[in-house]
């Protein structure tokens, strides 16, 4: 399992220093971590962080939104129409809810779906691990580079620590 710590210092050390989004369980831990280092705005919704997003990056900012899949499904206009159409890139980091249909019901048909929707809308997209952690960044910051458009870190529930009870 990845330290919410170490994995939030990896971002930071590929350059992202603007992170907003919508809360999810199993972000809380990379959350937490960001609001003690001053690093998080809250957004309301997830369309409205990745337009957010898209502000600070024109600003000279390298921008993550944090969001669960449904998030994903909620911020899809906004992406397509804005990130994607005027290559504004943002690292889009996807708790994967209902992951293998484990999870609650209103989660499963998002999780089921999610990577295909992602190939479909021409997002770029890893599923981070500990094996492949180091790779997965590397992937991250030559792809957002690169591309100038959104890709996507998704995050398998138990991957990277969330707060303890």
């Amino acid at each position: 399992m990845i330290e919410s710590e170490a994995f939030v210092q990896a971002l930071e050390d590929i350059g992202f220093d603007f992170f907003t989004g919508v809360p999810d369980v199993l972000l809380a831990g990379v959350i937490e971590t960001l609001l003690t280092r001053r690093l998080y705005t809250q957004a309301v919704r997830e369309d409205e962080a990745v337009a957010m997003a898209a502000g600070v990056y024109l600003g000279g900012r390298v921008p993550a939104v944090l969001m669960s899949n449904a998030g994903l499904g909620t911020s899809l206009t906004t992406l397509l129409s804005l990130n994607l159409l005027y290559r504004q890139p943002c690292l889009l980091i996807v708790a994967w809810r209902g992951f293998e249909g484990r999870d609650a019901p209103e989660h499963r048909s998002m999780g089921q779906v999610m990577t295909p929707l992602l190939d479909t809308v021409r997002i770029p997209h890893r599923t981070l691990s500990d094996a492949t952690a180091l790779d997965d960044f590397n992937w991250v910051a030559q792809t957002f580079m690169k591309e100038h458009i959104p890709v996507a870190l998704l995050l398998k529930p138990g991957v990277v620590r969330g707060i303890q009870p």
